[in-house]
């Protein structure tokens, strides 16, 4: 393992049991479920993913001669690079349970230890399944220092408020020990302001994975693995296709250039954080249009309601006539929404520290918004 740039581990190991454990607490795992309810001629809509209770199908595919896709129709994707010594995870799935399904699927191709799991960042979703790989060989869980800032800064009420939102995925919310600590930092600055990141490069035996973050996006601290040799990408929530792409915490203004850094890698090969994995470089740029045109009609919108003085919920309404014809018919487009629109409206008017969503937030702003 070499590191190409600032990188560091932690003292303190990502888990508290077995001499790896996790920082735990009281999880309030339950979902306040939000029915259809109608008033009049309207109906308000059930809250975030709450309606969403039917699996979906898991896909387990092989890009390249290392490289791996988990997909899930519409759901949180993982990857999986599978060298000669050990394997990496990207994405540890929601929760124990759910990674362990994950892990039966590596198991089909490759008993070689699960040595690493990168967090590409920290919602909920992605980061809570990691205790799962302990007994599989994990020693280390990889994220950027903008990661574990906002785990420190907000860890705690995402972990809730995603529970909420999202009552299918996390469905054995008591497997999840606590929060998930990374052990090894990336320390770096943020390409898009010509400052050099940090880089990390893991040799698994026989293929070499670079890490880093390549620019704020979906959070401030996006992190994604590539394997340079086999041309493969895995980019968490920066690209998303064909799925609602969530910018809550997203940095907006910041999100285009950051996947033009991405484009520059000529990938042929993605694994998006939601939806099918693609496969070709013309299918890799598809996913890079996607997202980037959803990010630039949503901020797009949200300047143009600031500018206009309107309120958040009329800004909901103008955002509806640019969004709507192009995104509304795809996977948790109408959870999404509202959270994008409260983003744009907050990162137009100068906020540009995304606020912490609690359940509580979220609840007031779904009231607001889509009740």
């Amino acid at each position: 393992m070499t590191g190409f740039g600032p990188w560091r581990e932690l003292a303190t190991p990502f888990l508290l049991r077995k001499g790896l454990g996790f920082v735990t607490g009281p999880l309030r795992a339950t979902a306040r479920p939000v029915p259809f309810v109608t008033h009049g001629d309207t109906m308000s809509k059930a809250f975030a993913s709450q309606a969403d209770l039917t699996d979906k199908k898991t896909t387990f595919e092989r890009l390249s001669e290392h490289c791996w896709a988990y997909t899930t129709e519409g759901d949180p994707n993982s990857g999986v690079i599978i060298g000669e010594h050990c394997i990496m995870v990207s994405d540890a799935t929601a929760t124990p349970a759910m990674a362990r399904d994950l892990i039966k699927k590596i198991r089909t191709v490759s008993d070689k230890p699960i040595k690493y799991v990168l967090l590409t960042h920290y919602h909920a979703v992605r980061v809570l399944g990691a205790s799962a790989y302990v007994a599989e060989g994990a020693t280390e869980i990889i994220a950027s220092q903008g990661t574990l800032e906002l785990i420190r800064e907000r860890g705690a009420q995402d972990m809730q408020s995603e529970m909420e939102r999202f009552p299918r995925l996390f469905r054995n919310a008591e497997t999840v020990p606590g929060l998930t600590w990374p052990s090894m930092v990336i320390d770096g600055g943020n390409p898009v302001n010509g400052e050099v990141p940090g880089k990390l490069s893991i040799n698994l035996g026989g293929v070499v994975v670079q890490i880093w973050s390549p620019g704020p996006g979906h959070t401030r601290g996006d992190t994604i693995a590539w394997v340079e040799a086999e041309k493969v990408l895995y980019s968490g929530d920066l690209v998303e296709y064909e799925a609602g792409v969530y910018t809550g915490d997203a940095q907006l203004e910041e999100w285009p250039a950051t996947l033009e850094a991405l484009r520059a890698l000529k990938a042929e090969a993605l694994v998006p954080g939601r939806g099918a994995a693609m496969k070709g470089n013309a299918d890799v740029n598809k996913a890079l249009d996607y997202t980037q045109r959803w990010v630039r009609l949503l901020y797009q919108a949200g300047r143009e309601a600031v500018a206009q003085g309107m309120d958040l919920k009329a800004a909901m309404a103008h955002t509806r006539k640019s969004m709507d014809p192009v995104f509304g018919h795809v996977f948790i487009y109408e959870h999404c929404l509202p959270f994008d629109v409260t983003r744009a409206y907050d990162e137009a008017s100068g906020i540009k520290h995304p606020r912490i969503w609690t359940a509580e937030r979220d609840q007031a702003m779904w009231a607001a918004l889509q009740g």
